[in-house]
């Protein structure tokens, strides 16, 4: 009997991976980014709806976040929210676009011209040390308790970040691309341009980020002292009258404000300096 040895078993390949469609894949990419980015505001929302149901503190002072929530979104239905909102964006965004639209053409005005900026520094110095709030009464006594005070607040205290920054961006940059420039036979128009003015954007937009959240800050704070609408209206109201949640609710509307606002000021700031490299790491 003759025995025959049998073939030998051929290796069984390894199934192929499963394709996963581009598009599902770059919103699961998505999601996993958005949840890194809110996993500390999560977590600080578990802790303030567990630390005052635990009675680790009094949740008369400290409600729990979701009956915060549940003020907010009551305000918010009611239609007292969008009122003071709207109150505050108003005097803000004012302040804001026209400490933009004065500041910037100065601080390059000072930044490029050497007998402008000897000229004003003094000046400057002068009032770049004095809080925007230390006026406030000045403003309430020359323009009154009206919108004119609140939003020339706002105004005075968005102005100095975005100056300052807007001369140092102009001065600091780089002497070699500016020499480059003139052996290019670029005249002063052209180099203020085409080297200064990109090179300047980046500081600008930090200038006008850091505004954009002292115009929430300093409104707020004006709004406590004399007015009729606005959010600092709204938390020094509910303070006095021990409506605590209400007073929370406000808080956190400020906040996200403050939030949008700088997102949409980096959006802009991507846009109009798309020729920098992030070297941001992973």
């Amino acid at each position: 009997m003759v025995d025959v040895a049998a073939p030998p078993a051929r290796p069984v390949a390894p199934p192929a991976p499963v394709a996963v469609p581009a598009r599902p894949r770059r919103l699961l990419g998505l999601g996993g980014r958005v949840l890194h980015r809110s996993a500390a505001l999560l977590a600080l929302a578990a802790i303030w709806e567990t630390v005052p149901r635990a009675g680790l503190v009094d949740r008369v002072f400290l409600p729990p976040l979701s009956e915060v929530l549940a003020a907010w979104w009551e305000l918010l239905r009611s239609g007292q929210l969008a009122d003071h909102v709207g109150a505050s964006l108003t005097r803000s965004l004012t302040g804001l676009a026209l400490a933009v639209v004065t500041a910037i053409p100065l601080g390059l005005l000072i930044g490029w011209y050497r007998p402008l900026a000897d000229l004003l520094s003094p000046l400057l110095e002068v009032f770049r040390n004095t809080a925007a709030l230390a006026l406030l009464p000045v403003f309430v006594l020359i323009l009154g308790l009206g919108e004119t005070s609140k939003i020339a607040l706002v105004l005075y205290a968005c102005s100095w970040p975005i100056l300052l920054n807007t001369v140092a961006g102009v001065k600091g940059v780089d002497p070699l691309l500016i020499r480059s420039a003139r052996s290019m036979g670029l005249n002063h128009l052209r180099l203020f341009q085409k080297v200064i003015l990109p090179a300047a954007v980046p500081t600008v937009f930090t200038g006008v980020r850091l505004a954009g959240a002292y115009s929430i800050l300093v409104l707020v704070a004006a709004e406590m002292v004399g007015a009729k609408a606005g959010l600092g209206y709204l938390v020094n109201y509910a303070q006095y009258n021990f409506a605590i949640p209400d007073m929370y609710a406000g808080i956190i509307t400020i906040s996200a404000i403050g939030l949008v606002v700088n997102q949409l000021l980096v959006a802009g700031e991507r846009r109009f300096s798309t020729w920098r490299v992030d070297v941001t790491t992973v």
